[in-house]
Order: C-alpha cells, then sequence, then structure tokens
C-alpha cells in the first residue's frame, strides 16, 4: 500500500509533456534587488562601498524563454559594497548583475508603471540600483538595495503584422510567402501563438511578417488572449487585414457575417485597443477568390471597400467605428494560388518601399527645420 502511494505521488510531480508547454513566451516576472551598501569605518572616516546594481541589456536573437531558463528561480542580485577597513578606507563597489534579454522588451513595475522600452540593440536599464555606502551622512552605515518586482513584455517588431478573424488564411499565406511553418487546418484557432517568417526577395532583400493568432470580438477588453495578441501589431511598419470573401461565422452560436461587417469589426476592435493603430499605413487582403462565386461578391462590394467611410451608414451599430481604415491598397487573393501569392509579395515590397520615401522625405524636411532654427536665418527655408 505504502509503495502504490509513493507511485501515485511520484506521478503527480511529473513535467508536462513538450507539446503541452507554449514555446513561446511574450511576459516574464522576475524579482530584483540591488546589492547592500556597505558600512563606513567611523573611526578613520571610512566610507563603504556602493552595492551593485541589476540592469537589462538588449540583445538581437535572445527569446524570454531563453532567459528564464537562465534564471531558473525567477531571481536576481547584485552583490553588496565592501565595509570599510583600516586596508581599505574605502569600500569597493559591489559587483553589477548584467541580464540580456530580447530586443523589443518594455519594462514594467509592479503598478505596470513603464520603466524602459528596449527597443533598440544593446539598449540598457537600471532596474535595481544599489544601495549607497556608509559615511557620516548615514550613520555609517550602509543602505539596503532597491528591490522590487519587475514584468517583462515583449512586442515583437516586424515589417508586417498580418490582423483578422480566425481560419481567414493568414497561416497558409504567412506559409506560402515565407519560410515559417505555421499549424495550418480546417478549423478555427489553429495558430495559438504569434509566429514570425522571413520574407526573401531575389536581391537578397527582406522583410519580416508576424502572423497573429485570429481575433474575435472583445480583443480590445481582453476577451479570449486579446491584449496578449494585439500588443505584438503596435510595432509593425505595415498591417495586413486578411478577411474571407465569403465572410466568417465563429461557431454555430454566433452570427454569419459578410467580409465588409468583418472589416468594420476588425476596424471597431483596433479602435477601442489603440485609436492609433488606425494611422498605420494597410493593406487589405480578400483572401479565397478562387472559389465559385467570389468574383460577384467582390464586385458588388468594391466600392464600399475602397471606401469604408461611404458604407457607416449601413454597418451595424455594435460593428460601426468612428475611424475608418484607409488601404494603402485592396488586393483579392487565393492564399493557395503561388501566382497571387507572388503578386502580393511585390504589392509588400511597394508600399514598404513607399511608405520609406515618404519618411525620408519628412526626415529631411524636418532637419532642414531644426537647422533653420539654430543658425537663425531669415528668408526663405533652406533647400
Amino acid at each position: 500500500m505504502v509503495q502504490l502511494f509513493k507511485f501515485l505521488l511520484k506521478s503527480t510531480k511529473a513535467p508536462a509533456r513538450a507539446h503541452f508547454r507554449p514555446s513561446f513566451l511574450d511576459t516574464l516576472r522576475l524579482a530584483v534587488r540591488g546589492g547592500h551598501g556597505g558600512n563606513g569605518l567611523p573611526k578613520y572616516g571610512g566610507v563603504g562601498g556602493q552595492g551593485g546594481c541589476v540592469y537589462f541589456v538588449a540583445k538581437e536573437g535572445l527569446t524570454l524563454r531563453k532567459v528564464a531558463q537562465g534564471l531558473r528561480d525567477k531571481r536576481v542580485a547584485a552583490s553588496s559594497g565592501e565595509d570599510s577597513s583600516k586596508a581599505s578606507i574605502f569600500g569597493r563597489r559591489g559587483v553589477d548583475q548584467r541580464i540580456e534579454v530580447p530586443v523589443g522588451v518594455q519594462v514594467y513595475d509592479e503598478r505596470y508603471k513603464l520603466i524602459a522600452d528596449l527597443n533598440e540593440n544593446d539598449a540598457t536599464c537600471i532596474v535595481a540600483g544599489g544601495g549607497t555606502g556608509g559615511c557620516t551622512g548615514t550613520n555609517f552605515l550602509g543602505r539596503p538595495g532597491e528591490s522590487r518586482t519587475v514584468n517583462l513584455d515583449l512586442k515583437l517588431i516586424a515589417d508586417v503584422g498580418l490582423v483578422g478573424f480566425p481560419n481567414a488564411g493568414k497561416s497558409t499565406l504567412l506559409k506560402a510567402v515565407s519560410n515559417a511553418k505555421p499549424k495550418i487546418a480546417a478549423y478555427p484557432f489553429t495558430t495559438i501563438r504569434p509566429q514570425i517568417g522571413t520574407v526573401e526577395y531575389s536581391d537578397l532583400r527582406s522583410i519580416t511578417v508576424a502572423d497573429l493568432p485570429g481575433l474575435i470580438e472583445g480583443a480590445h477588453a481582453n476577451f479570449g488572449m486579446g491584449h496578449k495578441f494585439l500588443k505584438h501589431i503596435e510595432r509593425t511598419r505595415l498591417l495586413i487585414f486578411m478577411v474571407d470573401i465569403f465572410g466568417f461565422q465563429l461557431s454555430p452560436r454566433h452570427p454569419h457575417r459578410d467580409c465588409l461587417a468583418n472589416i468594420y469589426a476588425l476596424n471597431k476592435e483596433l479602435e477601442l485597443y489603440d485609436p492609433t493603430l488606425l494611422e498605420k499605413p494597410s493593406v487589405l487582403l480578400l483572401n479565397k477568390m478562387d472559389k465559385d462565386g467570389a468574383s460577384e461578391i467582390f464586385t458588388k462590394m468594391k466600392p464600399v471597400i475602397t471606401d469604408l467611410a461611404s458604407g457607416l451608414a449601413q454597418c451595424p451599430e455594435e460593428l460601426r467605428p468612428k475611424q475608418v481604415l484607409k488601404f494603402e491598397s485592396v488586393v483579392p487573393i487565393s492564399a493557395m494560388n503561388s501566382t497571387k501569392v507572388t503578386q502580393v509579395k511585390s504589392q509588400l515590397r511597394r508600399t514598404l518601399l513607399r511608405l520609406a520615401e515618404k519618411q525620408f522625405l519628412a526626415d529631411e524636411e524636418q532637419i532642414k527645420e531644426q537647422l533653420q532654427q539654430r543658425v537663425g536665418l531669415v528668408g526663405p527655408k533652406i533647400t
């Protein structure tokens, strides 16, 4: 009986199978503590060494899962400063703790106040300062280092973000245009974590595309896993909205909506989550155009799709956005058709190049204005 009990107890502690454990990690909580300051020496006026600090450094090629694996107990502490002594009047500083994190991490404190945004390689931030060493101002007693819990929130950095409802064909398109290998099936929610693929061109240029899991209504209020998915499109340069030309029905309990209603619904979700996302350049892909009847639906809805504001009066009130999207282009495609996929790749590159040119001209104009202000010129602007 005792042996049976031990066997059952041991089986309950077995780790989860590998395919049940999520491979993608975009949030991590760590307890960090700076080193304690060293004590001073009153007899000789000695000053204790300052405690070491804990700081993060952003590095390319890292993932939060690798960071978590390197910090099993999720605790990071810097060493204390050296006490002052006759042999060393000024105590040595404690050793700092350097933690490398992925590029794109935002660091928040316990109250979810932003501490730092590490969106560039080698960007650094101190998350826990060391305590000051003992001196006359502290009665020669070293002070404790800063101690707190920080939350690391990873937001993917990609050129293009794929947005749409489940089963719209986003994963099929990502697999066709890039080197990614997402799960594809004939049912919704096959993508349960963000995927990033690289689109490579013959002249060796490349762009990155992020496929986000399908949204549901209420994603802006964190229904489903709304915030975990929506946050990843904040740093993309271009949004691709992918919609099934025949519409979408989440389940038998939900009503079927045509493609136009789905466009308005996606517009509404992004507006409620963060209205500034609607200002991002966007492209609309109407998928499954190879099926019978698709061309007729597109011809009928094209005038409204190209000018969403004109159809707001017919849009259901619960889906009606205050600000509508303005698409750079509307592209009817079939994610299963290689010719159409090639056209999408070309369209993505042309759009990104056009956006880069606009940004370059805007930056150039801003530099001219700054130079004009510095030299105090009066008259026509510098050209």
